[in-house]
């Protein structure tokens, strides 16, 4: 494979590729991810587009013109982009795990479990969605549950702040305040943005 030394030599080579062949949604996929690298969404979005009118099933541009949309704020585009990206690719855990995280955002939490258990199904190891699906069963008041899926989710990456915040946030409503605040100390190691809210009241038990 090529090595490039910057990515604006990485996207002349595609743009060359483009050239020789236009219709290549592979190229056309790989532009947008570079363009992506860059944070031009707009000409990364006009890449994807060009990919799946190429590659109707492609799933991963889906994905990432669902990405583009969140950046917008536009929550509905980017549901719409990922509910698309799991009829081409029903197993694809990618799309699950963003279907649920936006599901979260609307306050659908019923939603939002269901879609991340499927991301989950499909990917085991999705530290994202496990530690979405904790914030989720955390809001049902389901806090054991929220406690086992945050726990596997740090087993995968120790250095996953939502997970170490999402388990402060359950060892509090237990009245653990000794783990609770071991476990928000670890999600400001990771550089996770704690509420100052949260931290005040923990401050109390320190």
């Amino acid at each position: 494979m090529q090595k490039f030394d910057n990515i604006d030599d990485y996207i002349a080579d595609l743009k060359k590729k483009r050239e020789a062949s236009p219709t290549c949604s592979n190229t056309r996929y790989n532009l947008g991810v570079a363009y992506l690298s860059k944070r031009d969404f707009m000409e990364a979005e006009r890449e994807f587009l060009v990919a799946i009118d190429e590659s109707p099933k492609m799933a991963e541009a889906y994905v990432q013109l669902g990405g583009i949309a969140m950046q917008r704020g536009d929550l509905e585009g980017c549901l719409r982009y990922n509910i698309t990206a799991t009829q081409q690719r029903p197993f694809f855990a990618v799309p699950w795990g963003n279907i649920g995280y936006v599901y979260m955002e609307q306050g659908e939490t019923d939603k939002a479990i269901k879609a991340l258990k499927r991301a989950i199904k499909y990917d085991p190891n999705f530290v994202q969605a496990l530690s979405t699906l904790g914030a989720a069963y955390f809001n049902e008041g389901e806090l054991d549950d929220c406690i086992e899926v945050c726990e596997k989710a740090l087993k995968l990456a120790d250095n996953f702040g939502p997970a170490w915040n999402n388990l402060a946030l359950c060892y509090t409503e237990k009245e653990d305040y000794k783990k609770a605040i071991e476990c928000v100390d670890k999600a400001i190691e990771t550089g996770f943005d704690v509420s100052d809210e949260f931290l005040k009241e923990l401050e109390k038990h320190r």
